[in-house]
């Protein structure tokens, strides 16, 4: 029997959400839709991966300072890339990134090794691969959770709707605290994870007009994605103040939220992929943001011969790039259930979550 899912990680028929243009005010128009593209097939059975890849393009990746094996969306990323070189369609390879100093240099490496195709993972190293792309225009440069007003003819935008899975997983927070009070771990304050916090807190504001109760939301930031310790000290404090359950979306930080749920014995919610692994009896749930789902749909339009320059591409979950796990032992099916619906609520339009300070004033306002 298959199971119901929010989505599917292997999204083999992925939707792309292509645009080619700004409004004024410099948001992402979307103006073109992509629907069930199959890429391209792995190497026939008969012929040797290594004869394949001998001959195959190379494509490179710059990981964010939260490193290879961050257990979120750099690994995530990697995970995408090396499919691409399980099914003999790219030699795969990475740099990564101690400080933000690194970057520039990086990209020049994957340059030098003769990479047709540049990832770069994280927004903030926007700056150096804009610079990379235009010191090289035969290369093509794709970014992750970062968009350019006009990008260029050989760069590539790949933004995530993270207020999606951030706000079913804040209705499961809600709808599962025992104690009324919540909390939530940031990495670094911005635009990429005020959708995470406003999408979380405003699915735990749904949740408590559905149970009639009300909820508080401890809010604390790292102002790193790299400090396990900072994650630790911040969970612990909001773990004895009363809070049960905390969504951790940190990178690597998020690690040390997860150390201190295990210790305490309370929940914890994991971010951009299952996470539940970690601590199968702390993690509730999930807020995956699925990367590797769009490298590799991005990175196989490129090897299949698309033009996918000066674009930027939207997932969330119409697209099955965001969602949350669907085994759920920490939390009732009837919660699940409920989730279910919320998700297909968001993918209709019905809700539309927050993705900054100014929309989640709205949603309140309009919750009124």
């Amino acid at each position: 029997m298959i199971k119901r899912l929010i989505f599917i990680l292997t999204a083999l028929s992925v939707q792309l959400l292509l645009s080619g243009c700004a409004d004024d005010s410099g948001a992402v128009k979307l103006v073109k839709t992509w629907e069930n593209v199959d890429g391209l097939q792995s190497a026939d059975e008969d012929t040797h991966a290594s004869d394949v890849l001998s001959e195959a393009p190379l494509v490179g990746m710059v990981t964010d300072v939260g490193g290879i094996d961050d257990q979120s969306f750099n690994q995530s990323a990697w995970e995408g890339l090396q499919g691409l070189s399980e099914n003999g369609l790219a030699r795969v390879t990475y740099r990564e990134s101690a400080s933000e100093e690194d970057f520039a240099e990086n990209f020049k490496s994957l340059a030098d090794e003769g990479c047709t195709l540049c990832w770069g993972v994280g927004y903030a190293c926007a700056d150096a691969l804009e610079e990379a792309a235009k010191a090289n225009p035969g290369i093509n440069y794709a970014i992750i959770d970062s968009a350019f007003e006009a990008p260029a003819e050989n760069m590539t935008s790949v933004v995530f709707r993270a207020e999606e899975p951030s706000f079913i997983v804040g209705f499961i927070a809600g709808a599962s605290t025992d104690t009324g009070r919540l909390g939530f771990v940031g990495g670094v304050r911005g635009e990429i994870i005020d959708q995470f916090e406003y999408g979380f807190r405003a699915g735990v504001e749904y949740a408590s007009k559905v149970y009639g109760r009300h909820i508080d939301v401890s809010v604390g930031y790292a102002d790193s994605f790299t400090d396990v310790d900072k994650g630790y000290a911040l969970a612990s404090k909001m773990y004895d103040s009363g809070c049960d359950i905390i969504y951790a979306a940190a990178g690597a930080t998020g690690l040390g939220v997860i150390d201190s749920a295990k210790g305490r014995n309370r929940y914890v919610i994991g971010v951009d992929r299952d996470q539940s692994y970690l601590a199968p009896d702390n993690v509730l749930t999930s807020a995956m943001k699925l990367v590797n789902v769009a490298v590799v749909r991005v990175s196989e339009s490129y090897l299949s011969g698309d033009n996918i320059g000066g674009e930027t591409m939207s997932f969330g979950l119409t697209e099955g790039a965001v969602g949350i796990p669907e085994e759920h032992p920490n939390f009732s099916d009837e919660i699940y259930d409920e989730a279910l619906k919320i998700a297909d609520s968001i993918k209709s339009g019905e809700i539309d979550p927050p993705a900054s300070e100014a929309e989640y004033a709205g949603f309140m306002e309009n919750r009124k």
